[in-house]
């Protein structure tokens, strides 16, 4: 056979070689297109009704949700929502924290929903002097408790089943293992003794600003809370300044309480002092706040009656200080406590709807001065 034979049919199996190489390629490539195809499919629409809480981390990009908004159908491509996040310059200004969406949005519209301020869930915000549970002011509105606060961000307006509500919350306060929920070692002791309570917790969540996970349980809610909380407290090195006041940690934190109930701003040294000259003279603290946090209503004067009253907190019929804090002290209240003023002060009332406060030393001085109290109405009693 010549070469000329030979060579044509190289040349035919070279070609024959080449088209099914080529074949392959356009199926693969194909393959490759239908697929993106399907990726890159949208819903269309706000969404179906059904609700979805989506977290957008601490120092996490916009971009990053897409493939959890897939998987959990809230987008039907995390490819359309690349293209939808990438393609809107504001995803930019889009806050950490939770957000409620819905099952199938589509991409652009779950890009608005993350931009609209009324989806992010309200961080919870606990002010120094909370309290654990609601306190109803007489002639006036009820002061919403932290755990009422924890559902407010955990169910929204209205509780459905599954979100984390106030029975739940009291029922892992008043029950659960403190040492699991997080509370510090120097508080376990009295925390323990008072099993069944559920503001036996009391002082033990910090004043601050907190990203609560509304999918979360109640007791991961309330360990979370205590953790960091616990870490702020010791921050302050709560055990060494409270050896140096002649205190307990806990003691120290009780009588923080005290101090950010009772003290006007710019005065919680001061009343700090006072606390600890009484302790030490002795003589009984007599503070009206402690008097109020047993009782079923409360208001800033307080009746002979209520003061004759004997609870755990009622400083007026027991020596010392209140079993348990008897609010949430900030952290300036317990660096008040840490570092009191220097003084010989016994006494301190406040005169005016202004919020003078008068210290004095003497009991026929301080007389005068809650007679002033008495004319300006501070001390009058609606009950």
């Amino acid at each position: 056979m010549s070469s000329s034979v030979n060579g044509r049919r190289r040349t035919g199996s070279i070609a024959i070689l080449v088209v099914s190489i080529l074949l392959i390629i356009g199926l693969i490539a194909w393959i490759a297109i239908m697929r993106l195809s399907d990726q890159s499919g949208d819903y269309e629409g706000a969404g179906n009704g059904e609700e979805v809480v989506i977290e957008v981390p601490e120092g996490s990009s916009v971009s990053e949700l897409g493939p959890e908004l897939e998987e959990r159908g809230v987008v039907r491509s995390n490819a359309a929502f690349q293209s939808a996040a990438l393609s809107d310059a504001r995803t930019d200004s889009i806050q950490p924290g939770f957000y409620r969406l819905q099952e199938e949005m589509s991409a652009a519209a779950a890009v608005e929903a993350l931009l609209n301020p009324d989806n992010k869930i309200t961080p919870l915000q606990v002010a120094g002097g909370a309290t654990l549970m609601d306190i109803a002011v007489l002639g006036g509105q009820t002061r919403l408790g932290i755990y009422s606060m924890i559902q407010q961000v955990t169910c929204g307006d209205q509780p459905t089943d599954g979100c984390v509500q106030v029975q739940d919350l009291t029922e892992v306060a008043a029950n659960a293992d403190p040492a699991q929920l997080g509370v510090p070692e120097w508080a376990l002791e009295t925390v323990t003794s008072r099993a069944g309570d559920p503001k036996r917790l009391e002082g033990l969540i910090a004043p601050g600003e907190y990203i609560v996970d509304p999918g979360a349980d109640a007791e991961t809610i309330l360990t979370d809370l205590i953790t960091r909380s616990a870490q702020q407290y010791e921050d302050t090195d709560i055990v060494g300044r409270s050896q140096a006041v002649g205190l307990s940690p806990y003691e120290l934190l009780t009588a923080a309480s005290l101090v950010e109930r009772e003290a006007p701003a710019g005065e919680y040294d001061k009343v700090a002092r006072v606390i600890l000259n009484r302790l030490d003279a002795p003589m009984r603290l007599e503070f009206d706040s402690t008097v109020n946090y047993g009782l079923p209503s409360v208001e800033v004067a307080t009746t002979d009656e209520d003061r004759e009253r004997e609870t755990p907190w009622n400083t007026y019929a027991m020596d010392g200080l209140p079993e348990t804090p008897i609010a949430s002290p900030s952290i300036e209240a317990i660096g008040a406590m840490e570092n009191p003023a220097e003084g010989d002060w016994l006494f301190f009332v406040t005169v005016d709807t202004d919020g003078t406060t008068v210290f004095n030393n003497t009991f026929e001085e301080h007389l005068q001065d809650v007679q002033r109290a008495q004319e300006s109405g501070i001390l009058d009693s609606q009950r």
